[in-house]
């Protein structure tokens, strides 16, 4: 017999619909688990719109005001999918009321804004974690694996990129439901938030920490109309954005990410370089890993092409037979499963707040770095 773990969302866009799913779908696969998401409340300013969610998604009530949803005593985790811009004011006003929080990413707007959710979290002594869902992609915590047990060796070279093409047309406007991350005050930044803070994530993960930081940014429409008014507003988010960088480990970093890329809807793709082996992944693909070890002998040494799909490769004993590959929405699966693993034995599950404002301090320096022209350490 399962416990009921009360889950109360705040939005209801693209990442609900992934989050949900994920709820729903945790147990079925992971049976093992203790706890079981009870979708119990979602909240949005737009009641006919969130019912239609509730509707849809099988959510017991609506709210129209996070503040009254976070009075509820049956709610237990609250899971903010807003805007960057209220998730400092939410997440610590959950840790106040005793709420287990997830929090979509990046973490804040700025790292000042991360420390304070940081100490609210750490204080309340709340569960917490941040959805940096590539993590849990099985072919990508293989990398992880491969690169722990030491078989790439000595790290020399890490470079990765996320390349989209939606905001070429100067006609799409900023702020709105839709299009919010243009919008500098809701979003913070642009792709330096939205898509490399990804790419960072999971390069600190599989890399180690990043010493320091050369970035440059570009926001190539200078102007655009306003969703609510239609009135031309200057553009304060970045378009592209490319940086350098030192890891820690003494590794060389290079990253790029841009809405600019005409025929990119979402490349996101790594490499690993290391003295003994090297590795890369592509979203495109992501059910595969490549891989290269120079200790083949060298008749048949090349890349290798590994299906990510059989029972001994990482999540996948809980999925179909080798040769079956599953989406990115089993990302989103598999965190909730380690969430709810985390939840029943009181342990951290990573990424936690703490985790994610190592992110948010790399992403703040590259900004600073792509301003001021120069290199910037992480602190």
């Amino acid at each position: 017999m399962t416990k009921p773990l009360n889950i109360g969302m705040i939005g209801y866009g693209f990442m609900g619909k992934a989050h949900t799913n994920a709820y729903a779908s945790a147990n079925h696969f992971f049976p093992e688990l203790e706890y079981k998401p009870v979708l119990k409340a979602v909240c949005a300013r737009n009641k006919d719109k969130a019912q239609v969610f509730a509707d849809t998604w099988g959510y017991e009530s609506v709210e129209t005001d996070w503040r009254e949803m976070l009075k509820r005593d049956d709610i237990d985790a609250v899971d903010i999918c807003t805007p960057n811009n209220l998730h400092k004011e939410i997440a610590i006003a959950a840790a106040e009321a005793g709420k287990a929080i997830l929090c979509e990413k990046p973490l804040a707007m700025d790292v000042a804004e991360g420390e304070e959710m940081c100490e609210a979290v750490e204080k309340a002594g709340v569960p917490n974690i941040v959805w940096y869902n590539y993590r849990r992609l099985p072919a990508v915590t293989l990398a992880k694996q491969l690169i722990d047990e030491g078989r790439l060796g000595r790290i020399f070279h890490y470079r990765a990129n996320f390349l989209q093409d939606w905001t070429i047309n100067e006609d799409v406007p900023q702020g709105g439901a839709a299009t919010w991350r243009l919008d500098a005050d809701a979003a913070g930044s642009g792709v330096t938030g939205d898509l490399l803070a990804h790419c960072i994530d999971t390069a600190v993960w599989l890399n180690g920490l990043v010493k320091d930081v050369s970035a440059m940014t570009e926001t190539f429409v200078k102007e655009r109309p306003d969703a609510e008014t239609g009135e031309k507003k200057p553009v304060k988010i970045d378009d592209a954005c490319s940086f350098m960088c030192h890891f820690q480990n003494g590794s060389l970093g290079l990253f790029e990410s841009t809405r600019y890329a005409r025929g990119h809807k979402a490349l996101y793709t790594f490499e690993v370089n290391g003295e003994k082996a090297s590795l890369k992944w592509d979203l495109h693909d992501l059910h595969r890993l490549e891989y290269f070890d120079h200790a083949d002998d060298s008749v048949v040494r090349g890349w290798r092409n590994i299906h990510v799909s059989d029972g001994d490769q990482p999540y996948l004993d809980h999925w179909w037979v080798p040769g079956l590959q599953i989406g990115y929405e089993h990302s989103f699966i598999h965190q909730v499963a380690d969430f709810l693993a985390g939840y029943e034995k009181g342990n951290p599950v990573a990424p936690t707040f703490r985790d994610a404002l190592e992110t948010q301090k790399i992403c703040d320096a590259v900004l600073k770095s792509a301003h001021d022209h120069s290199w910037v350490e992480i602190s």
